[in-house]
């Protein structure tokens, strides 16, 4: 039966007007109940053909479509929509992409085949034949190619995996290198059939820089695997090729929790200067001593996500404070999906500001803490603001990396994202473009009372270059995940770390960790589980790596104290990789080879190849697709993890999308607002129940819910000393 062009127009008029149900979290809060709701995509009109879902669908639709194997070449492809189904020819395929012109079996699907789609089939991406061999085999050999092929088995339901194995293998050994015209002619078939809904879902979770650093996990795994011997003349640490983890016997087990009975207190800081109010939890004993440890959350988390962190911490003797960012947390969330927000910029799921502001919120706490250090009874003396650690997860990195003195790289961000393909490369692209609308003199963000940085899965990639990243002279250690499709590892954590200068630098890589892998299991949201390319690993799968972090963290912190020469042999290769499993290996290196950054370099080339001819669009044009990406990486069908509730959210995309096309503009200064946070606000934090070990303070006099910044603050009740004293 002949596929009808009325047909198709009818089909594409049903998935512009029908919403696309998925499961959604936010991005670094996966604490959400698992619902479905349903999305309805906006009007064609605010998204450029190249940018709308069904364009995209259409390349990938004839991307994978026709394939065909030299000995048995394919003459035909075949596309299924239900019972009805359609035939084209490969030659008139084959002829649109070098000359653009549609022919033949190819009219029916004009309403597909845009510039985009051609320049689809036209790239390939620039490999040696042997190095081609090598990334294929390593990615088929994976649980991720594993999950691939059984996915495209889906798409092509005539296919076999041994068919697409062989396809895929042959093609990336081709001279020009791999490319969809070259997984043609070696796909064995004479004829090949797709099946549109199932290329509809497959495409709803595709993310290329994802699968990047899938291909190179094999890589990885073999060149950060160290041995205990190593070449002292020449320097030089010998490679492994065994994943077996090799115990590590030491009588100190930084793994444990430490002696120290952990107190918890909420608090809650208000800066009336930039109309902010910050939700803090306060973890100490009564013998905290030493660095205070400071943690910001990613973006739609909440001061909660490392608080298995903060606990084993602070049972050492350090005070922690997990602190919440009001312009990027769960709540502002919240408020932006159901319509109230609570200043000017809450139109926007992620304010441009908010780069500006939560290095801020960090420094304006840093004061406050002080504060309490010098006049509190109970913990004079317990805060060393003058000697922080600050531990960053996701966003939360670049707040970390901004305050150990990193500036953001403003213009080649906006030449970045003035080119859009890039933008939906990946949710990190959506994140670091929010970026591009801040002026072009910004504050200088960096506080020297920082000493330390951690960085988990941060987002760091088109934020910082070289120049900037060297500006960083103080301890710095980056954990990455090879699974993490938020925050690709590649181009977000492993890059980066080859440009930093810092003499002390440390990568800790979860090969198979995800985004949520470090955070508290008890919030993960099942259904992430099961995303087919952005799976996260459950609880028992990433247990070891959590375990390795509460070590590590612990070990890095004490490099900064006179028990630093005791926790050395913590922070080494042999230790972090005795806590791998089959399902997660686990490495921890000071620097990477020169094989190694040269195969990141080239993995990394490709995306850059990918917008290389996009064509030049008027600025104001540009801006309002980048302005939208959030809801475009939404309707575009990238691997979801996203940013929104349940609800309202029809309403919210519309919205956001009327008012960005109404008003693109830069920001020409940051003025300072007043408070319109609520004292509701903050009399509705609640303190989560600790564990056996926390003692719940919940009840306590809220002699530090003041804002510091109150003259009479030291005569009130955020230093009332008498009710600080009632805790005893």
């Amino acid at each position: 039966m002949t596929l009808s062009p009325l047909l198709i127009r009818w089909f594409l008029a049903q998935q512009a007007a029908v919403g696309v149900a998925r499961s959604v979290a936010p991005l670094d809060n996966p604490g959400f109940a698992q619902t479905r709701p349903t999305i309805a995509a906006p009007r064609a009109t605010h998204l450029p053909r190249w940018r709308s879902p069904l364009g995209w669908l259409g390349g990938v639709l004839l991307a994978l479509g026709s394939l065909a194997e030299p000995a048995a070449a394919a003459k035909q492809l075949s596309v299924k929509l239900g019972p009805v189904q359609s035939s084209v020819k490969l030659s008139d395929l084959q002829h649109y992409a070098k000359t653009g012109d549609i022919k033949g079996s190819l009219r029916p699907y004009q309403l597909l085949l845009n510039p985009s789609v051609q320049s689809t089939l036209q790239s390939s991406i620039p490999l040696d034949a042997r190095a081609g061999n090598r990334l294929v085999k390593d990615l088929l050999n994976s649980a991720a190619g594993d999950r691939l092929l059984t996915s495209f088995q889906r798409v092509i339901p005539n296919s076999n995996r041994q068919m697409l194995q062989l396809a895929l293998t042959r093609a990336a050994t081709h001279a020009h290198g791999l490319s969809l015209l070259g997984f043609f002619q070696e796909f064995p078939s004479s004829e090949v059939v797709i099946d549109l809904t199932a290329v509809a879902s497959l495409t709803s979770q595709m993310n290329l820089a994802y699968w990047q650093s899938q291909a190179l996990t094999s890589i990885l795994e073999r060149e950060l695997t160290v041995t205990e011997t190593k070449n002292e003349t020449k320097n030089e640490t010998k490679t492994d090729t065994t994943t077996k983890a090799k115990p590590f016997h030491t009588a100190l087990d930084p793994t444990r929790s430490g002696s120290q009975w952990v107190r918890q207190q909420s608090l809650v800081f208000r800066d009336y200067q930039r109309g902010r109010t910050i939700p803090v939890d306060l973890y100490w004993s009564y013998r905290s001593r030493g660095p205070l440890i400071v943690i910001s959350h990613g973006f739609g988390a909440d001061r909660r996500f490392l608080g298995y962190l903060a606990r084993h911490l602070a049972s050492y003797g350090f005070a922690v404070a997990a602190l919440e960012h009001p312009g990027s947390n769960v709540a502002w969330l919240t408020e932006i999906t159901q319509g109230r927000t609570r200043s000017r910029h809450g139109a926007d799921l992620l304010p441009s500001r908010e780069f500006i502001d939560r290095p801020l919120d960090v420094s304006f706490l840093l004061s406050e803490l002080d504060r309490l250090n010098r006049h509190s009874t109970l913990l004079k003396g317990r805060l060393d603001t003058e000697k922080t650690v600050v531990i960053g997860h996701s966003l939360g990195g670049y707040t970390a990396l901004a305050l150990a003195g990193a500036s953001l790289d403003l213009p080649n961000l906006r030449q970045f994202c003035n080119s859009p393909e890039r933008v939906t490369l990946s949710i990190a692209d959506w994140l670091q473009c929010t970026a591009s609308d801040l002026p072009d003199e910004l504050p200088d963000l960096r506080d020297r009372r920082v000493a330390s940085i951690m960085l988990l899965n941060p987002v760091i990639g088109r934020l910082f270059d070289e120049e900037s990243l060297a500006k960083i002279r103080i301890p710095t250690l980056i954990a990455s995940g090879t699974s993490d499709a938020v925050m690709p590892a590649v181009s977000q954590q492993l890059l980066p770390f080859t440009r930093l200068h810092t003499d002390s630098k440390l990568l800790l890589t979860a090969i198979g960790g995800g985004h949520l892998s470090v955070g508290d299991p008890d919030n993960l949201n099942q259904a992430l589980t099961q995303n087919l390319f952005m799976r996260e690993q459950g609880d028992r799968e990433t247990a070891a790596l959590r375990e390795l972090l509460k070590g590590v963290s612990l070990s890095f912190v004490k490099q900064l104290t006179p028990d630093a020469v005791y926790y050395r042999p913590f922070l080494t290769a042999e230790y972090a990789q005795s806590f791998s499993t089959p399902n997660l290996q686990l490495r921890l290196n000071a620097q990477l080879s020169d094989k190694l950054s040269s195969w990141l370099e080239m993995a990394a080339l490709p995306l850059e190849q990918m917008a290389a001819t996009a064509p030049a669009q008027p600025r104001q044009y540009v801006r309002t697709q980048v302005a939208g990406t959030g809801i475009t990486v939404l309707l575009a069908g990238l691997p979801l993890v996203v940013f929104v509730l349940p609800g309202y959210l029809s309403s919210s995309i519309n919205r956001v999308l009327r008012r960005r096309a109404q008003s693109i503009r830069v920001v020409p200064s940051l003025p300072l607002e007043p408070s319109e946070a609520s004292d509701a606000a903050a009399a509705s934090l609640q303190t989560p129940a600790g564990s056996a070990e926390v003692e719940d303070l919940r009840g306590a006099p809220s002699d530090l819910n003041n804002n510091a910044l109150n003259n009479n603050a030291l005569n009130n009740n955020a230093l009332n000393n008498n009710a600080l004293n009632n805790e005893e």
